[in-house]
């Protein structure tokens, strides 16, 4: 067999989001305070939660491990857009792509994970709450986090070993803000039918279950709440749950959008990918904020406020 030569990519280019040329200021301004908002807001709640004790409960561990995942997940693409967006380089090193594919899976499987514990755990608190605090101790919800973690760092190293195993070694022009598998794999100079077919099914198969396992825990919980003879009991099961369900509607939201079309246009892509890395982020923060006299207390109690009477 002939020998080809081929000089092997080292790094990639980015090109951007789609068709926004002449938005580079306007862009530049609204994902630097998105990104601002996001910081400033989990990390307050973060910072809320561990000096408060008496948020140191299952639902505020899970909400604080949600408060890493938001700065992690809008940390991955935002800083190097906005360089790019400053008029710096778009080149991103091979490593540095490597980085984005693989924490952006980590990440993302991480919080549809967690969604998922979370839903566990109020179905735990309403339907169960004698036994509430046996049930989710200490141990049992540090091993829900960690696997959590743990688990979708596995998905993230096959998705990530997997697109970089192929051959780059023509374009090196990524015609996206950030690295991904689909844009990235587009380069590569040899077939990309098992990273294409692994990554559908996996990409796939994690929100479907997550989702399926969370809408589970709903039924049960609805009816656990239909039963229920004391509005105190609706009144605190809605308190509970309104912000969780929320986050998932978010989060569920534009994934059934991406699924339920046949051919996804490059449009919706980047609109789903921006709204997951850059708003949801930020928002999630607020929503568990706005209506938590708990959260509102301890942050009152962070910035030198006194804290409401029990």
């Amino acid at each position: 067999m002939g020998l080809v030569n081929y000089t092997l990519v080292t790094h990639f280019i980015l090109l951007g989001i789609p068709d926004a040329d002449g938005f580079h200021i306007i862009l530049f301004i609204t994902f630097l305070v998105f990104y601002l908002c996001t910081l400033l807001g989990n990390l307050l709640i973060f910072s809320a939660i561990l000096a408060d004790p008496r948020l140191h409960t299952p639902m505020y561990f899970f909400l604080c491990n949600l408060a890493v995942l938001d700065i992690g997940i809008s940390s991955i693409s935002i800083p190097k857009y906005l360089t790019i967006l400053w008029g710096q380089s778009r080149v991103i090193s091979l490593v540095g792509c490597m980085s984005q594919i693989f924490f952006g899976h980590f990440l993302g499987s991480t919080e549809c994970l967690l969604y998922t514990v979370m839903a566990y755990d109020r179905y735990v608190a309403i339907c169960h709450p004698l036994r509430y605090l046996p049930i989710m101790n200490r141990r049992v919800c540090a091993l829900l986090a960690a696997g959590t973690w743990i688990t979708s760092s596995f998905h993230a190293t096959i998705l990530t070993s997997l697109t970089f195993t192929l051959p780059y070694c023509g374009s090196n022009v990524v015609d996206y803000f950030f690295c991904d598998i689909f844009p990235v794999v587009k380069l590569a100079c040899a077939d990309t039918y098992v990273i294409e077919t692994v990554t559908l099914t996996n990409i796939g198969l994690v929100p479907i279950t997550c989702f399926l396992l969370i809408l589970s825990s709903y039924i049960r919980i609805i009816y656990s709440v239909l039963n229920m003879y004391s509005a105190e009991g609706w009144r605190k099961a809605a308190s509970t749950c309104t912000s969780h369900l929320v986050v998932v509607t978010l989060f569920f939201g534009p994934c059934a959008l991406v699924y339920t079309q046949a051919l996804p246009s490059k449009v919706l892509m980047t609109a789903v990918q921006i709204f997951g890395n850059v708003v949801t982020p930020m928002l999630n923060p607020a929503i568990y904020t706005l209506r938590n006299k708990e959260v509102k207390a301890a942050l009152k109690k962070l910035r030198g406020g006194q804290m409401p009477a029990r």
